[in-house]
């Protein structure tokens, strides 16, 4: 399970910033995951809570946000927010599309204390 490794890179990161900002501890760790970034956010909960113990993030909350897949539309230029995995413009129906949004995984935000 990659999640794993992700949530290990997660809590090295938070311990960069701690000691960047002096914060004796992170209460909480906001990151934004993409439906298309193959990252399962169940599996991600779990590890988070695993490896978090005897680190900065001992007692932090992690909350965090599913980014559905936005898409813009080369043919009517239209940005749109699809809803399923059906990779078609929902104006137009045109494939020709670049998804914008909802790929990957980013550390948002984090409160220390």
């Amino acid at each position: 399970m990659h999640e794993y490794s992700i949530v290990q890179s997660l809590l090295e990161s938070c311990e960069e910033h701690a000691k960047q900002n002096e914060a004796k501890e992170v209460t909480k760790v906001v990151v934004k995951i993409g439906v298309l970034s193959g990252v399962e956010p169940d599996l991600l909960q779990t590890a988070f809570d695993t490896f978090k113990e005897h680190t900065v993030c001992h007692n932090a909350d992690f909350i965090m946000n599913i980014q559905k897949i936005m898409i813009e539309c080369h043919n009517c230029n239209t940005q749109s927010e699809l809803e399923k995995n059906e990779f078609s413009c929902p104006k137009c129906k045109n494939t020709d599309i670049k998804v914008l949004d909802g790929e990957d995984m980013y550390l948002m935000s984090l409160e220390m204390n």
